[in-house]
């Protein structure tokens, strides 16, 4: 995260201002959570844990999604119940030697890869990963360490002395393979582009921080192609925390070079064509603003996909993702005093139903049914201090927040999972769930005196929706805004209407609706008739107005019979061309004008219905039993040929 605490000081969140820097952990006093209470905890833990067979035997990959929820290969239920295994993305904190301890996140010489390895073998890792209820993992990586020539030194894997003469990636393919072969789900996060960390203005903001956007796809699509074979790594998680810059912030939509929306649907689209078993995983903005009273600032995280949501070339390939950490707020940065500090709540600081609410309107609202927005929402950073701690809104919080997890079934990831002690068993960083000394010996959050043991076993043991998922209705948005959106792997670099802003339905989904005035559509693939062979057909011109005039005045583009409109284009902002595919069957040719020039015209139920995907725009919609043969416009009444009507015809 941009937010971690390291060791016993906080890194400011977002990283808004040059001056950003570390401040001392808050110092609330307070009683750990009874010993006796954290001991049975951890006995809950290690009665429900799975051996690796067990594991494996569980679920079968690659893993897709049904509405909210993730599924495996089977369509049953799979809940990432996840910790974060860091190192790979460096720990080095950006001055003196990066192999001085002082110098390292916590004490911790990762050396740039995952942390452990120099102390405990993997096999005796992954026993310890199964004994906290983990079912996977998420795996940060640096680019760098993609490009790293360099072999890692033998005293980082000292414990695993069969990686000696590995470059960091060999290191990365050797630990995904015991993950893997021990039946942990293995999601791949980039975490940073070089090996600093963490946070602020460490050269990490964006995607395209230290790197052009091409190079981070490329590095993307090589990672994917070196596992495609692995069908237990299931996940791209596209970038952790993306934020401001000294000079500028991330956007949702702009079109320009800061734009997470179009480079993440971009690149989420370059994995699946390179393996369509992928899961493509998006956060959101995770700070825009200088955190300054006088200026706007504030984390935004998933907020803007209500109004603009990733349409992928797969619809069951998408999650979304979000982080929460107490000392943070929707508009603090974490700062505790001088520049970036800002007087905004935390979210140690709200009630339960506060907490709630925001965690609702930030993150959450996702998971609601039938929208075009419609996806899982993995929590894939929370955590807090354990051993030792004394924070006790910290403790408070999370007790509150995984209450909040468990309520609504939410698939989650702790931060982080494997850390340093010293040599009396103390953890360097407390926030570890396992911490092991030079020698390997282990202090856990499964032993005796961890506080957080009471809430991960209530987390990890929580009431969840198992077995089969019925399959689900989609509906995907496409955004012409800036430019084409073709998530059609048919249409994949045809130009079907040249010199046009061009949208096309991924496979398998129909168009069902259009904006006015803005270039947005809607796709679905509710009642979808089965597509037929022959060409598809551009429509410019009224040629295959049949039925009479159902839009008299009015410029009509019209599909042949027994073919439905899958994508359309434009010119500013006016109508070009419908595109048109071929049904299997005979289609019905009789049908409605559905008129919105004046104001929406949208069904009063069904898909997407209950969300604005054209906001500040009049929005047309066809039933979900429906299909758009028409699109009707002018360019009298300065109406500027922008669309006016559908024709909307039944599906049987």
């Amino acid at each position: 995260m941009t937010m971690k605490r390291l060791g016993t000081r906080l890194l400011a969140a977002a990283a808004c201002l040059p001056l950003l820097a570390a401040v001392p952990a808050g110092a609330a006093a307070a009683a750990p959570r009874a010993g006796a209470a954290a001991q049975a905890g951890a006995q809950a833990v290690q009665a429900g844990v799975q051996t690796g067979p067990e594991l494996a035997a569980s679920w079968t990959g690659p893993l897709s999604t049904r509405g909210r929820y993730i599924v495996d290969a089977n369509g049953a239920r799979f809940k990432l119940k996840s910790a974060n295994w860091a190192g790979a993305q460096g720990t080095w904190e950006g001055s003196g030697s990066t192999d001085d301890p002082a110098n390292n996140q916590a004490g911790q010489v990762s050396h740039n890869i995952p942390l452990g390895l120099d102390r405990v073998p993997l096999e005796r890792l992954m026993a310890d990963f199964h004994g906290l209820g983990l079912n996977s993992i998420r795996l940060p990586f640096a680019n760098a360490m993609i490009h790293d020539p360099a072999a890692v030194p033998d005293s980082a894997v000292a414990a695993n002395p069969q990686l000696r003469g590995r470059t960091p990636l060999q290191v990365y393919d050797a630990v995904v393979a015991a993950l893997t072969a021990d039946g942990f789900a293995v999601v791949l996060n980039n975490h940073t582009t070089g090996y600093r960390f963490c946070c602020g203005l460490d050269g990490n903001e964006r995607w395209n921080s230290g790197q052009s956007t091409q190079a981070w796809e490329d590095d993307w699509v090589f990672l994917v192609n070196r596992y495609r074979a692995n069908k237990r790594v299931v996940g791209a998680d596209l970038r952790n925390e993306v934020r401001r810059d000294t000079w500028d912030d991330p956007n949702w939509g702009m079109g320009d070079a800061h734009d997470e929306y179009a480079a993440f649907e971009e690149a989420g689209n370059r994995i699946l064509q390179a393996d369509p078993d992928m899961l493509v995983i998006m956060e959101g903005i995770n700070w825009y603003g200088i955190p300054a009273a006088i200026f706007s600032h504030g984390r935004p995280m998933l907020t803007p996909v209500r109004n603009l949501s990733n349409t992928l070339i797969d619809s069951g390939k998408l999650v979304y993702s979000a982080h929460f950490y107490a000392y943070t707020g929707p508009a603090n940065t974490g700062a505790g005093s001088g520049p970036g500090a800002t007087g905004d709540p935390r979210y140690e600081d709200f009630t339960p139903e506060q907490l709630a609410q925001v965690v609702d309107d930030e993150a959450l609202f996702v998971t609601q049914a039938g929208q075009h927005f419609t996806a899982p929402v993995w929590i894939s950073e929370f955590g807090a201090g354990g051993r030792g701690s004394t924070d006790a809104k910290e403790q408070a919080w999370l007790h509150t927040f995984t209450d909040l997890l468990a309520a609504r079934d939410a698939d989650f990831a702790i931060w982080p999972l494997v850390g340093w002690a010293d040599t009396a068993g103390r953890p360097l960083d407390t926030w570890a769930l396992l911490s092991y000394d030079p020698a390997g010996k282990r202090t856990g959050l499964t032993d005796p005196g961890d506080w957080r043991a009471a809430d991960w076993t209530k987390l990890v043991g929580a009431p969840a929706l198992t077995g089969p998922v019925a399959p689900v209705n989609h509906w995907n948005m496409l955004d012409l805004d800036h430019g084409d959106q073709n998530v059609s792997r048919r249409m994949a670099g045809v130009d079907w209407s040249s010199g046009n802003r061009k949208g096309n339905c991924p496979d398998g989904q129909r168009l069902v609706a259009l904006g006015r005035s803005d270039s947005r559509g809607l796709c679905t693939d509710a009642g979808e008739p089965a597509t037929g062979t022959g060409d598809w057909v551009t429509v410019t011109d009224e040629r295959y107005v049949t039925g009479g005039d159902w839009a008299s005045g009015y410029n009509k583009l019209q599909c042949p019979d027994r073919t439905f409109a899958v994508g359309y284009s434009v010119h500013s902002d006016a109508m070009s061309a419908l595109l048109c595919a071929p049904a299997a069957g005979p289609l019905p040719t009789t049908g409605r004008a559905v008129w919105f020039d004046h104001g929406d015209n949208r069904p009063a139920t069904g898909g997407s219905v209950a969300s604005d995907w054209a906001p500040g725009h009049y929005k047309g919609q066809c039933a979900d039993n429906e299909y758009v043969a028409g699109v009707a416009y002018t360019w009298k009444w300065l109406h500027y040929g922008v669309p006016d009507a559908l024709l909307c015809r039944p599906l049987a």
